[in-house]
């Protein structure tokens, strides 16, 4: 038995992966705030696994996690998770001990990325791409992760696409980040909303001219991630996650009709099919916690093909 657990910035979610792969309980809670809480947190959700006899606690051999922030590479030492607080954990020193079996850590976005890849088959290569309150990517081929020499492969983010475009957090103009992530559209937006992403898309609905300037600038960057990461890694499949994918067919169809705009001006683009290669990452997925599970035994790391998880 294998757990792995998504430790997000207000919300944890925890699975159990038994030796055929399947996912054989899950359970989600709240995340505490700063080191101490943390550490609470991984240790509470391990044992709600075991409440009322979910899962045999003597039958798990390792625990897999998946955090925001930088994961040191060859380490389960977590830096800069400033969305919980953390500034600096090992994770496997903080709650390996209680645990009793191996730990192991990655980033949030490379482990979604790997339990994507799953989900999809586990066959050639998947680019995950996140859009959350930032955007990230994560590329898994032939079941091994694609972190690049220095661990940042996926940062399409911070990768400008309109140097006339909106100043992103890096310095930087028009990066893929500051049209599509939510957190840029939040600010931009300016408006008291509990999802500002849905607010500004049902506004736009409304005809308010600046949710269309911002909707359309969510799909623009968007499909420039998908385009980067076609045109780098040439992936199989982009598959996207992350809270603003919550908008489903509402996001998808601007992000469809951007590719096809791209495509019908260029014969080159209109060759990669990049339409055909998008999809929505299911609602609900713990694919960051199925991919943690994963990381978390290392004989996993490097998937076989042939494997598949099912999920709850």
């Amino acid at each position: 038995m294998r757990i792995g657990l998504d430790v997000g910035g207000t919300k944890s979610d925890a699975v159990a992966v038994d030796e055929t792969g399947t996912v054989v309980r899950r359970v989600r809670l709240a995340t505490g705030w700063g080191p101490d809480a943390v550490v609470q947190t991984v240790l509470d959700a391990v044992a709600a696994l075991a409440d009322d006899g979910g899962v045999d606690r003597t039958a798990v051999r390792s625990v897999g996690i998946g955090m925001p922030g930088q994961v040191v590479p060859g380490t389960a030492r977590v830096v800069h998770a400033v969305n919980l607080g953390v500034a600096e954990l090992d994770l496997a020193a903080a709650v390996g001990p209680a645990l009793g079996v191996p730990v192991r850590v990655e980033n949030d976005v490379k482990a979604a990325a790997l339990g994507a890849y799953v989900l999809h088959g586990g066959v050639g290569t998947t680019g995950y791409l996140n859009l959350g309150t930032g955007i990230a990517a994560g590329i898994v081929r032939d079941g091994e992760l694609w972190r690049g020499a220095r661990g940042t492969a996926g940062e399409v983010g911070h990768i400008s696409v309109d140097p006339h475009g909106p100043l992103c957090r890096c310095g930087q103009f028009g990066c893929i980040e500051a049209l599509a992530g939510g957190g840029a559209i939040a600010e931009r937006w300016g408006r008291r909303a509990a999802l500002p992403v849905r607010d500004v898309f049902d506004a736009a609905d409304a005809g308010d001219q600046t949710a269309l300037g911002l909707r359309a600038g969510l799909a623009r960057g968007v499909a420039a991630a998908v385009r980067v990461l076609v045109l780098t890694a040439d992936v199989d499949a982009v598959v996207l996650g992350g809270g603003v994918t919550a908008l489903g067919e509402r996001l998808m169809a601007d992000v469809s009709a951007e590719l096809a705009a791209s495509a019908a001006a260029s014969p080159f683009m209109r060759s990669l099919h990049l339409e055909e290669r998008v999809e929505l990452l299911p609602a609900g997925s713990p694919a960051a916690a199925l991919g943690a599970a994963l990381i978390g035994d290392v004989r996993d790391t490097q998937l076989d093909g042939a494997a598949a998880l099912t999920s709850l």
